[in-house]
């Protein structure tokens, strides 16, 4: 689906929480600034804001007057334009951050404090001063109804503008902490997503989709079929908006084709005989959790859901896309040219194309849409293109030494080895662009996942099978 399709789901979300919360604050008569502010919240009316915060984060008078408060200012916020939100959470970022003289204070104190008592006093002084007035103003979002949402998407606006403004990243590291300890995998419910699941779930489902597009409900049908499953994670409080999903695939042996996986009009396998289960798509569904880790619970979980619900199946493994590979090769074509090509390759691709060099000639056909449909020149670019892949697989790292591809860094740090490069196995405009139409496959052995995982956060070695092994070694033969 369309972003504006995405967009309208999220509308309609926070057009219902606006709702509640207008009954809420309604319900102590505390003021309503939500309908007397501007969308672009200019001086004025931001003062009326800073003084709403204050008056929130004094939280006098009861609990009802409290959340009323709350539900007013979050209800301002929501009614607030880009600009508008963008002040809102400068307002909170410089404004409402650590008292940096009560930390002085504080550390006096403690410095000062000449027993075991005092210490104490003074040490929790100190953990209260370090903690920014705005952290209460979120806890008090929280315990509205729908408050955990509303902090979700806060934290997406915030995304979007923290790298502007120090004040923000702070911000953002005190949000992303909260969210982090309420959305602990102990709390999220792992749940199985059917054809028959409520319509605007699945309505969420076509848009979140991030890795192939859902382009339709028989294609969503498809997707939920007999020997098909969907697994989300969901949290308490957000039942109705997936965190995170997973699609999987039983299907006899390691699918090599996402096509071919996802054909309509391929017949439906017995789930009961499948020896395989394909992983083919990851999605993450709320940007304000960027940075809250539970892919790799969720993984884990539905191979222990499918290995106990089908005694048959004997290997766990994705079909995964290579999102950076195409761009690393733009960069090392450049810089190291012919070189990384070796003679042979350099020579077969100068004859595709134009070009004084083999790393131009590569350049400028991977440019051409159509390249994949002419036979000769897919044959020549085949050998050089998964040569590359597995190099930049297993050897390409970030500076903090992870994999360089991110999707391969969330497979590694999981557990996975990688079983296998797998040559066109992704046509459409995405997957030329991002990998040159090459997919690879990762593989969960059960008896070997803890084991890679040491291995890959521990030591930084990529695990991965012997023909992908030997595929990258034949580089240094080939310069």
């Amino acid at each position: 689906m369309s972003e504006d399709t995405r967009s309208g789901l999220l509308d309609r979300t926070l057009a219902n929480l606006r709702r509640a919360w207008r009954d809420v604050a309604r319900s102590a008569r505390t003021g309503d600034i939500a309908g007397s502010l501007h969308e672009d919240l200019p001086e004025d009316d931001a003062a009326l804001v800073r003084t709403q915060i204050e008056t929130c984060l004094k939280g006098r008078g009861g609990e009802v007057s409290a959340r009323a408060r709350a539900a007013d200012l979050g209800r301002a916020y929501l009614g607030l334009g880009p600009k508008g939100r963008a002040e809102f959470l400068r307002i909170l970022a410089r404004e409402q951050g650590v008292d940096r003289a009560a930390v002085e204070a504080a550390m006096d104190e403690l410095r000062a404090a000449g027993d075991e008592v005092a210490v104490h006093r003074a040490e929790r002084k100190l953990r209260d001063a370090l903690v920014p007035p705005r952290v209460k103003l979120f806890t008090q979002f929280n315990g509205l109804p729908e408050g955990v949402k509303f902090l979700v998407e806060l934290r997406a606006d915030l995304l979007r503008l923290k790298d502007k403004d120090p004040a923000m990243v702070a911000m953002d590291a005190d949000l992303k902490e909260l969210l982090a300890s309420w959305f602990d995998v102990g709390f999220l419910n792992l749940d199985r997503i059917y054809w028959k699941s409520p319509a605007a779930l699945l309505e969420k489902l076509m848009a979140y989709e991030a890795v192939h597009e859902i382009r339709s409900w028989s294609d969503l049908k498809n997707r939920l079929d007999s020997d098909r499953r969907c697994f989300a994670f969901f949290h308490p409080r957000m039942p109705d908006e997936p965190l995170i999903f997973v699609e999987v695939a039983l299907v006899d042996g390691m699918a090599d084709s996402i096509h071919a996986l996802l054909d309509p009009a391929a017949p439906a396998q017995d789930p009961r005989t499948a020896d395989t289960a394909i992983f083919y798509s990851i999605s993450n569904c709320q940007r304000g959790l960027a940075g809250v880790s539970f892919g790799s619970f969720l993984i884990k979980r539905v191979v222990d859901d499918l290995a106990g619900h089908f005694h048959n199946l004997k290997h766990f493994a994705t079909l995964s896309p290579i999102p950076g590979f195409r761009a690393w090769l733009d960069e090392v074509l450049v810089a190291d040219g012919d070189k990384v090509l070796g003679p042979a390759s350099a020579e077969a691709l100068r004859g595709l194309a134009a070009a004084g060099s083999g790393a131009q000639a590569l350049r400028d056909v991977l440019a051409r849409p159509d390249w994949p449909d002419q036979p000769e020149v897919a044959g020549v670019l085949r050998e050089p293109l998964l040569r590359l892949c597995a190099r930049y697989l297993l050897h390409e790292r970030r500076d903090d030494g992870s994999a360089r591809d991110r999707v391969a860094h969330f497979h590694l740090s999981n557990g996975a080895r990688v079983e296998r490069i797998n040559w066109m196995a992704n046509r459409s405009p995405a997957g030329l662009a991002q990998s040159a139409g090459l997919m690879v496959n990762y593989r969960y052995k059960l008896d070997e996942i803890e084991s890679n995982h040491e291995a890959y956060r521990g030591e930084g070695k990529v695990i991965a099978a012997p023909a992908v092994r030997r595929l990258a070694r034949r580089r240094e033969a080939s310069r």
